[in-house]
């Protein structure tokens, strides 16, 4: 049975000859273009808006900040929930959809590719409702257990409600997104995140402090506004694809598990690391907030923050370098797909370390954007001293995470994640038991970061993509 468009005119059905031709050129330059300069032209957009998108939450965290300590603590009680779920749309099952996609138009499977757009879509709005499902009945002990307690715990619910009630348009918008990246095209989703960004920044503190005709809604404002802006991010990509634009266009077609499996044999294997990532975090802020008070959660949970903005930073490279790879990967071309891998990796690890650098010789430039209390300062910047210097091997470890997406070989990167959240959560538990000193918790904390890319890079090197085969070409319908 052919696919049939979602609800277009006749004259949409087929791609223009321009179309085409400008879709050939782009999947040509996957496969031949120089390396580095590829790399950097599909990465340099796509960096600069997911700047401009992690910026819009440093904002929302400044604004949230001026309604007390306890406001911002609160939410740094419900950012490792808010921050797991975006990384597994974006770049966990995201990148599970982007990899399916590339390798498929890599591997010469057009019909494929439009297939996996409404699997992608209908994954995404599974774990929309799964997430929501849990958040929403589930948040007070869920915050009580990462050590929520009074005005505190009372804010991060307020915040956490407002979010996850709506989070299945967030979802969706990063399903859409995937799909578009996955056919190598990076400026268009970029182009609707900045945007968005745009009308989020003045938006959110209208609906927080009430300015203008705006009512006053506190913490709940931040987070609506986060929704708003996501929803019309979600209807302009939404009509992006369905217009027959995209590579990779949105068809009605009967559900296949193969198409299903193509997606979760990646995405959800790499939806674990991304697990990982928000257990450290949220563990690490559990055993703060065991030994010291709403303050010292508060400077942690601003310090890692940083730890956070990193990972829209490592993934705007991170997305290109799905579609490069997964496309060479389908074509048969396995030493340039490692090139790609090994040359985004020394970019992000050169990124990463320079700001990680930064943080750690001047913590207080960070911090006293959030607060000016001196306890909250202090854990922050005990944090930052300790941590900072190894954030490279983060951006290491993830950047070649997403290489591998696009290889389909995500497992030594989970292995490596293990060892972090052992050496982090296990020895920090240890060494705070023994010493009962934060510092002592952050040098775990720095120990994890540095085995996570150094045991990823050296699995990459040593041939972990090696046993990747090209995929079966298959006939157009």
């Amino acid at each position: 049975m052919s696919a049939v468009t979602l609800g277009l005119p006749d004259r949409l059905h087929e791609p223009s000859v321009q179309r085409s031709a400008a879709m050939a050129s782009r999947t040509e330059q996957l496969l031949r273009g120089p390396v580095v300069l590829t790399l950097l032209r599909l990465a340099t957009p796509n960096i600069l808006v997911m700047l401009a998108q992690a910026a819009t939450g440093l904002i929302e965290t400044y604004f949230v900040a001026r309604l007390g300590t306890d406001a911002l603590a609160g939410m740094a009680l419900v950012f490792p929930g808010v921050m797991l779920m975006q990384m597994i749309a974006a770049g966990a099952m995201g990148g599970g959809i982007s990899s399916a996609i590339a390798r498929a138009i890599g591997g010469g499977r057009r019909d494929e590719a439009d297939a996996l757009v409404l699997h992608g879509i209908v994954i995404h709005v599974a774990l929309g409702l799964l997430f929501m499902a849990i958040m929403l009945p589930f948040g007070l002990p869920i915050y009580r257990a990462l050590g929520g307690s009074g005005g505190e715990l009372q804010a991060a619910l307020i915040y956490s409600n407002v979010v996850f009630a709506g989070n299945i348009v967030i979802w969706i918008l990063n399903a859409l997104s995937s799909a578009i990246r996955g056919t190598g095209n990076m400026l268009v989703p970029a182009a609707v995140i900045c945007v968005g960004v745009v009308v989020l920044v003045p938006l959110s503190p209208c609906l927080i402090f009430g300015i203008g005709p705006f009512p006053a809604l506190g913490i709940a404002g931040g987070g609506l506004a986060f929704l708003m802006y996501n929803a019309a991010g979600t209807a302009v990509l939404g009509w992006y694809v369905l217009s027959g634009r995209n590579a990779a266009r949105l068809r009605l077609t009967p559900l296949r598990w193969r198409l299903i499996g193509s997606i979760l044999g990646v995405g959800a294997w790499s939806s674990i690391s991304s697990v990982q990532t928000n257990v450290i975090i949220a563990s690490a802020t559990a055993m703060v907030a065991s030994v010291a008070g709403a303050d010292a959660v508060a400077g942690y949970g601003t310090g890692a923050r940083l730890e956070y903005l990193l990972i829209p930073l490592v993934f705007g490279l991170g997305a290109p370098l799905v579609a490069l790879v997964g496309t060479n990967i389908g074509a048969g071309q396995y030493q340039r797909a490692l090139r790609i891998g090994l040359y985004g990796g020394a970019i992000a690890f050169a990124i990463t370390e320079t700001i990680g650098l930064s943080t750690a010789m001047w913590p207080h430039a960070w911090l006293e954007l959030f607060s000016a209390d001196p306890h909250v300062i202090a854990a922050g910047s005990d944090y930052l001293r300790a941590v900072g210097p190894f954030y490279g091997f983060f951006g290491l470890g993830l950047a070649l995470y997403f290489a591998s997406q696009g290889a389909g070989r995500v497992g030594w990167p989970l292995l490596a994640g293990f060892v972090r959240m052992a050496v982090a959560i296990g020895g920090g538990f240890i060494a705070l038991r023994i010493s009962g000193s934060l510092s002592w918790l952050f040098a775990a904390l720095a120990a994890g970061l540095l085995l996570h890319g150094t045991i990823v890079l050296a699995a990459v090197l040593a041939g972990a993509w090696r046993r990747s085969k090209p995929a079966r070409m298959s006939q157009a319908a």
